[in-house]
């Protein structure tokens, strides 16, 4: 989870790599999503991109949709972490869909601003980009989150470009993690597979938390969990893998070779190699919907 510890963490990762935060939040925002970008594997040729706007029942939700030009493909829920929709998620959420899918991205604090919140996860870390996100985080809940979920999957099943026939998709970063197995509870019958990357709150005892949820779900699950969270709380593993094979619930849970928020491109701590090896399994978990 994003933390005091992982701003300790990624302060040591930018100092071994010779920058600043501040010069980061400059080089994330800039070139080095640009270069990013520009690679072959995020060259995403023939997808569509389209603004969209959706209902929720609490106003409407901000996101982008992305899909390749022709044909209907599995949809995927894609929710943001901590820092919320921004280019660094348009452009992951872009790169999936080029692989078949067709992707909502989504902007999880609509209820309280447009995204982007902040340009960058680097912003998130001063003073001005917590207290900017503090009231954003404050106006979610687990009964909020649940309910966005379904009229997410909703939205999805309404698109010309999503098959009807085939499961749904969740993929959710850091403090949305958890968000993807509420999708999978609260839509049963639709959403299918589930990838939790580097995860917050997903163990707990509580009678509306991720462990007591999984039985209630028909989904494949993918825990991709961060080193430096697995070693605040080891025990963690070993919960959710206890409770996805009570429930009869197919799993991959595994420690990954990096730190939190690996897999997010403008994060300090964006690991290529694991990112890519994150990237296989998930889209081997969604190959199945």
């Amino acid at each position: 989870m994003c933390d005091d510890f992982t701003v300790v963490e990624e302060d040591a990762a930018l100092k071994a790599m010779g920058v600043s935060r501040r010069d980061f939040a400059g080089l994330a925002a800039g070139a080095g999503l640009a270069t990013i970008a520009a690679s072959p594997a995020y060259a995403a040729a023939g997808v569509v991109e389209k603004a969209v706007s959706i209902p929720t029942g609490d106003g409407q939700c901000d996101g982008f949709l992305y899909h390749p030009a022709t044909g209907t493909h599995p949809g995927i829920i894609v929710w943001p972490d901590i820092a919320g929709l921004r280019d660094a998620y348009k452009l992951w959420a872009k790169r999936l869909a080029g692989e078949g899918y067709s992707v909502l991205v989504v902007n999880h604090y609509y209820r309280t601003a447009k995204a982007p919140l902040l340009a960058t996860m680097a912003e998130w870390r001063t003073p001005a980009g917590a207290e900017k996100l503090k009231p954003a985080i404050a106006a979610l809940n687990p009964a909020l989150i649940t309910k966005d979920a379904a009229a997410f999957v909703a939205f999805l099943d309404k698109q010309p470009s999503v098959s009807k026939t085939r499961g749904l998709g969740a993929a959710g970063h850091c403090m949305t993690g958890s968000y993807t197995v509420r999708a999978a509870a609260v839509a049963p019958g639709r959403v299918k597979a589930c990838a939790s990357l580097h995860g917050g709150g997903l163990v707990d005892d509580k009678p509306d938390g991720v462990i007591a949820l999984i039985p209630k779900t028909k989904a494949s699950f993918l825990f991709a969990i961060a080193q430096n969270d697995d070693a605040r709380a080891p025990g963690d593993k070993d919960a959710l893998k206890k409770a996805c094979a009570a429930a009869g619930r197919p799993a991959e849970v595994e420690v990954f070779h990096a730190d939190h928020g690996w897999t997010t491109l403008d994060a300090p701590s964006y690991n290529k190699e694991e990112a890519e090896r994150a990237w296989t399994r998930m889209t081997a978990l969604f190959a199945k919907l």
